[in-house]
């Protein structure tokens, strides 16, 4: 197995909305703003290659928004998921199965593209399937008004008119499945969305957890430290306790999607709670 970081592009988001209640004092401690409150954020994709199988979990915004949509979000930075992928020595055709963490536009946008005529939408991945779960798949095509603005139709229905759809196994009763059918352990986790999946990957002796919007970065690592996104904050306050706990009593290793500046990082136990330990880039830990 071989894994390895894939920067998407990089953009900016209002650091009230990023933190919720959390007075900005505090916030931007970790996470400075600029002069109209702005937080830079990333779109950090992770490939997993596994014998013949080459998983790529998350693909960013994409590029089929519009130039109005995309000013909301003040893209940043030269990354872009083709030139990473050639980085790597892949292209989109290589890509066997694309696993989303959810179907928030900024998780999913790239797995849809135009087509050549730009009369409509095609997969952008010709050769993969597209692995979510039914649950959230049933929250993210019927979706609340909250997250309405998330759950972009353009992203969504060309996945499942392709025929390349696929649903990951899940349990009522349960928070963790050790296998998937990919080869690694999922979290779920409710709080930010309804059945987020955070991929758990055993890699050169360590354990890697991809922890998507559970913990947007390092900054959210205090418990009360929570999106304004969120749908359940609560819940999240609960799931965060109990994943960092875990985290640091077994050394995980967590991987930052939307970090732009900390790649991963190990979390201690202290007085005032579980907190950062220390950040790493990629290949200071796997090279």
């Amino acid at each position: 197995m071989s894994l390895y970081p894939v920067e998407t592009g990089n953009f900016k988001l209002d650091g009230g909305a990023m933190f919720g209640v959390v007075p900005k004092t505090l916030w931007q401690r970790t996470n400075p703003a600029d002069a109209n409150n702005l937080i830079d954020m990333a779109a950090r994709s992770l490939l997993i290659q596994n014998g013949e199988r080459i998983i790529l979990v998350d693909t960013g915004l994409g590029n089929k928004q519009s130039e109005k949509f995309f000013g909301h979000y003040h893209l940043w930075g030269d990354f872009t998921l083709d030139k990473s992928l050639r980085d790597i020595g892949l292209s989109k055709e290589d890509i066997t199965d694309v696993f989303l963490t959810h179907l928030h536009f900024d998780h999913c946008g790239g797995c849809i593209q135009w087509n050549k005529d730009r009369t409509g939408y095609e997969p952008a991945f010709k050769n993969a399937k597209f692995w979510t779960n039914k649950e959230h798949w049933e929250w993210a095509v019927k979706p609340n008004a909250r997250e309405k603005a998330s759950f972009l139709a353009e992203n969504l229905m060309p996945m499942e008119e392709s025929g390349q759809l696929s649903f990951i196994e899940t349990s009522r009763d349960s928070v963790f499945h050790e296998n998937s059918e990919l080869g690694f352990g999922i979290y779920f986790v409710n709080g930010h969305t309804e059945k987020q999946m955070l991929p758990k990957i055993e890699y050169k002796e360590k354990t890697i957890v991809f922890v998507a919007d559970l913990l947007p970065t390092i900054g959210h690592i205090p418990l009360p430290y929570v999106m304004g996104y969120d749908t359940r904050p609560l819940l999240t306050l609960t799931e965060k306790e109990k994943f960092l706990n875990e985290a640091a009593e077994k050394n995980y290793f967590l991987f930052f999607e939307h970090d732009a500046h900390n790649q991963l990082c190990t979390v201690k136990k202290t007085e005032k709670g579980v907190r950062l330990d220390q950040a790493f880039t990629f290949k200071e830990i796997f090279n």
